[in-house]
């Protein structure tokens, strides 16, 4: 519940490493996540990874080298002013009486490679915009390229359709139960995407029971059970397993751990994290858990009331955050340690009615720093230095705001 609600996990360091190969992805666990999150966290390591890349197959990874058509350094999803506004209809005739602004101008760039995190407040837009990502969702307003191509346009202008789009691109969902059909085995589940894209049964079967051995999920003792048989944890996985079914290169991640228990989701992270190494995976993981971001993401968005408030590498959004709702998320993390407790909410009320958004910047409502120029003007994103952004008035210089430029690269 909140930003940061739950415990920490933090990336394993000193006695019990991760094997050689993801020692990279690791960070020390934070103090005051305790010793109970560092067993939790080696236990499932343990029974997670290394059961299940001594008993999986090698598959044929994702067609990544002739699908990249751009080159490492162009980006793989590229947005520039998504906007989502829903109507609220009233009256007799169904007139538009309100419109709740979900989306506003959101633009950034998904690399390759890489995990990009995206966190904020329940209401903030997260999920509306990984829907938009999906396509599931027309846009209102704004672009999308991927990998150089515009999305949803005609190839013969140098667009991808949104079929060949969306088998590049696939969604892991939070309700694990929902996201299946509860009558059909998990094995025809994982297998029926490939088949609508053209796979004969025999190999779309086949792909499935190798994506089940992928996951730690054995077929002979798993494939023809149904959901209601699965355990909340054994059905993310065939989610992640269905979600690679089309050898996809970008995956969206909604809340995907939010409904498990603590040492379910060290087992699930840590698997995500080896999934997407063994098959050059991207991964957008969207989540309220400030600690499952920090753990792992390689760069951070933060999202305000249906916009972009903050962006960077992981490390500096968390030891360097420049916008005051960054701060304040940050802080409201509970502690294990006594000392460092907080007796204040370090964030009071509510974020403001979508419906009817402040004026200039949205979060100066409940801002310690605000000041007339945020009512007057919205800021822009400001550049910090190293890939890190921040749309802050204080972080602008010569915005007005009497702190203007201190922040400034």
């Amino acid at each position: 519940s909140g930003a940061g609600g739950k415990m920490a996990l933090g990336r394993a360091g000193g006695k019990g490493r991760c094997p050689p190969r993801m020692q990279s992805r690791r960070r020390p666990i934070p103090p005051e996540a305790g010793n109970v999150a560092r067993w939790l966290h080696r236990c499932a390591r343990d029974r997670s990874i290394q059961g299940h890349r001594a008993n999986a197959p090698m598959m044929t990874p994702p067609d990544t080298i002739t699908l990249d058509r751009g080159g490492p350094a162009q980006p793989l999803l590229a947005l520039a002013g998504l906007r989502k506004h829903f109507p609220i209809r009233g009256g007799l005739f169904g007139r538009t009486v309100a419109t709740v602004r979900a989306v506003d101008d959101v633009s950034f760039a998904v690399r390759k490679g890489e995990t990009l995190g995206i966190v904020g407040e329940s209401g903030c837009g997260k999920s509306t915009t990984a829907r938009l990502l999906m396509r599931l969702l027309d846009l209102d307003a704004g672009s999308m390229v991927f990998d150089g191509e515009g999305v949803g346009q005609d190839s013969q202008t140098g667009g991808i359709g949104l079929k060949e789009y969306r088998r590049q691109v696939q969604m892991v969902f939070q309700d694990s139960y929902a996201s299946l059909n509860p009558r059909l085995p998990i094995e025809d589940s994982i297998a029926f995407a490939p088949r609508v894209h053209g796979l004969p049964a025999a190999e779309a079967r086949a792909r499935a029971r190798e994506l089940l051995e992928a996951v730690g999920l054995a077929p002979a003792q798993f494939a023809r059970r149904y959901p209601h048989e699965l355990s909340g944890g054994q059905r993310q996985r065939v989610n992640i397993a269905r979600a690679l079914a089309l050898r996809p290169r970008l995956v969206l991640l909604d809340e995907p751990v939010s409904a498990l228990d603590k040492s379910v989701e060290a087992q699930v992270l840590n698997l995500l994290v080896d999934l997407k190494e063994r098959f050059g995976l991207t991964y957008v993981f969207i989540s309220h858990d400030l600690n499952v971001v920090q753990y792992i993401s390689d760069r951070v968005l933060v999202m305000y009331l249906g916009e972009v408030a903050e962006i960077g590498p992981v490390d500096a959004i968390y030891e360097r955050p420049a916008h005051p709702y960054t701060r304040a998320l940050l802080a409201s993390r509970p502690s294990m340690d006594p000392a460092r407790r907080r007796t204040e909410p370090p964030l009071t009320g509510d974020p403001p009615n979508p419906i009817n958004p402040p004026s200039g910047c949205r979060f100066r409502t409940r801002c310690p720093h605000a000041e007339p120029v945020c009512a007057e003007r919205a800021p822009v994103a400001s550049d910090l230095g190293g890939g890190h952004e921040a749309r802050c008035h204080m972080a602008e210089p010569g915005s007005g705001h009497s702190q203007a430029g201190r922040l400034a690269a």
